[in-house]
């Protein structure tokens, strides 16, 4: 550029922004400091190969227009130092007459990434405001919506955005005009609202619950101009709400008419909860002790504390929760109570302990049922010595009357031979008589082994072995024996002697529990088809030898080790069901338990029965 150009080359250098000179053939000429600091060393190089590192033009070159006399300002990226520049280039004439291009690089980077950031960010608050659920709004202190976005309209029920903006909010949002006013006083006191519960009118006179939060605008003097906010739709709340206090209403009812003495607590002992049946089952009305005593004061001395620790303990079954204790109580009154308490721990979402709860079962009358169970065990027992003693009676009367007859025969005979005034005649008479005497006792015999037939009835087999399995329940317990009871839905019902086959089902679930001594499973499924009601009565026991299973239903005939009775229970039980027209099997196998099948007609003559049985 000539020694007369330094002052000018100077100044040039002193720009921050990079210039460069080329010419026709886009060879650089001239780069100030900046330029060469921005892309290094170019003089003499073609400005693509500068600029882009490259043989070919660069993809925003306007050479031809700056050469034909015309200056260009526009952006550009160049990417090989990922920088936008505002480019402005101008064409001037050399002292020969020649045409170079002045290019000024100026560097707008930091720039156009904050008005990206700008942009970015009113694109993002243009999002918010528009696609947010709740409903946005900028509001005139003088109580016009400036601004709203469509979930605000849709809230509402308004089609149109311009019909909106023109709503008086005093007038014709608000229920309550008296709930903008206070809107109103608390803006102007703190500047804010949070969470305030209002009404707003919809288009249609419909209403609706609304949460408003809201911040005031103010002008550069400070003073309030408008707010802006966000209105939430609080109907699914309400809802929820009701629906909340609809199911602890309901739940608190099933837990009051429990006849249990349900009872919650929290993790100091305090007592939350007293149910209708604590109140009748522990004494204490649920006034004296909700939030005022401590269930160890009520509850037996140490039995708090024990159940707690077993409630935190494993050993018992699940963590956290008990599903049986037996416990003596005595109410407020004195009155003995026996029964078992049952009892969980409640935890909260990060598995804190918050509570504990408890239910309480009297037993009192189960207890009772129990008691007549053990009569009717007596019983059954006398029974079936009644029957043995009928049994052997009738044996020996059977025995004993054919030649009985053949004496009385013979007597009466030899009293046709002997003349009357005889004295042989009369010890004949006198024997003749000690023979019918002995005849009249052998007849009252056979009626005392011959009883009357007890009067039948339509009868329900699954109610019978529902109460007698329930009167073994906790017998069976505790022999460490488990129930599996099956029973056939809509099972017909039989004409039978209801007392009999309680015996029956008695003796089977006797025999089952004996054939079980270290504990088992019992199974009872019932079932039937058109004609015949079934009863499988099963065991996991020792089982009956092979050769003793054609013997099982003889009278006196046991295969228990120890005599709890005379031998004859299963005999009496083939007796009871031959009576009524059923059968009785017996399956058995050797260390694998015993299957008892007994099959009954049905009764089918009425077939309104179940009436009569309930």
């Amino acid at each position: 550029m000539g020694e007369k150009h330094k002052l000018t080359t100077a100044i040039l250098d002193a720009f921050e922004d990079g210039i460069y000179v080329m010419d026709r053939n886009l060879v650089v000429e001239y780069m100030n400091s900046a330029m060469v600091a921005e892309f290094g060393e170019g003089v003499g190089k073609k400005c693509h190969q500068l600029l882009n590192q490259s043989e070919d033009k660069c993809s925003w070159c306007v050479s031809d227009d700056v050469f034909a006399g015309k200056t260009v300002r526009r952006e550009v990226y160049v990417p090989l130092v990922d920088k936008t520049y505002y480019l402005t280039e101008i064409p001037f004439e050399n002292e020969d007459g020649s045409l170079s291009k002045l290019s000024i690089y100026h560097d707008i980077s930091k720039r156009k990434e904050q008005e990206e950031l700008l942009r970015a960010s009113e694109e993002e608050f243009k999002n918010l405001f528009e696609h947010v659920a709740s409903g946005v709004f900028i509001s005139s202190k003088e109580g016009k919506f400036l601004k709203a976005n469509q979930a605000l309209l849709d809230m509402l029920g308004y089609d149109s955005k311009e019909d909106f903006l023109n709503i008086d909010l005093p007038q014709d949002l608000y229920v309550r005009p008296e709930d903008r006013r206070t809107f109103q006083e608390m803006m102007e006191r703190d500047g804010r609202v949070i969470d305030y519960e209002v009404e707003f009118k919809r288009k249609d006179g419909s209403t609706i619950p609304i949460l408003l939060t809201g911040h005031a605008r103010y002008d550069q003097q400070g003073n309030i101009i408008g707010y802006e906010g966000l209105n939430v739709d609080l109907t699914q709340r309400k809802l929820m709400e009701k629906e909340l206090r609809e199911a602890y209403d309901f739940m608190n009812k099933i837990v009051q008419s429990s006849p249990n003495a349900i009872t919650a607590t929290d993790m100091k002992g305090n007592i939350l909860i007293w149910n209708q049946g604590a109140e009748e089952t522990l004494g204490y009305k649920a006034s004296d002790v909700i939030g005022k005593m401590n269930i160890r004061k009520i509850y037996p001395e140490g039995v708090a504390r024990k159940v707690m620790q077993m409630l935190r303990s494993d050993k018992s079954g699940e963590a956290g929760r008990l599903n049986t204790y037996p416990m003596v109580y005595v109410r407020r009154d004195g009155e003995v109570v026996e029964g078992n308490l049952s009892a969980a721990i409640i935890y909260d979402a990060k598995g804190n302990e918050i509570a504990s709860v408890g239910s309480f079962v009297d037993l009192r009358d189960r207890l009772q049922m129990e008691r007549a169970l053990r009569d009717t065990q007596e019983q059954l027992l006398q029974s079936e010595k009644l029957a043995a003693m009928g049994r052997l009676t009738s044996q020996i009367a059977h025995e004993l009357n054919n030649p009985l007859y053949g004496i009385m025969n013979t007597l009466e005979l030899l009293k046709t031979e002997i003349p009357a005034d005889n004295k042989r005649r009369k010890i004949l008479e006198m024997a003749l008589s000690e023979t019918i005497r002995l005849s009249d006792l052998l007849r009252k015999m056979l009626s005392f082994s011959k009883p009357d037939q007890e009067e039948r009835h339509p009868v329900d087999i699954n109610s019978v072995l529902d109460e007698i399995l329930l009167l073994h329940e906790k017998q069976l317990k505790e022999n460490d024996i488990n129930i599996a009871a099956t029973f056939a839905d809509g099972l017909k019902l039989v004409n039978a002697s209801k007392n009999q086959l309680r015996q029956v089902f008695l003796n089977m679930v006797a025999n089952a529990r004996d054939a079980m001594p270290d504990g088992g499973t019992l199974s009872v499924v019932t079932g039937g088809d058109a004609d015949t009601v079934c009863v499988e009565v099963t065991d996991t026991g020792t089982g009956i030898r092979e050769e003793h299973l054609d013997k099982i239903f003889d009278s006196f005939f046991t295969t228990k080790g120890e005599v709890k009775g005379v031998g004859l229970g299963l005999s009496v039980c083939y007796g009871f069901i031959k009576d009524h027209g059923g059968d009785i099997e017996v399956n058995s196998k050797m260390g694998q338990g015993t299957t008892f099948t007994i099959s009954l007609p049905i009764n089918i003559a009425q077939e309104d029965s179940k009436e009569n049985i309930e």
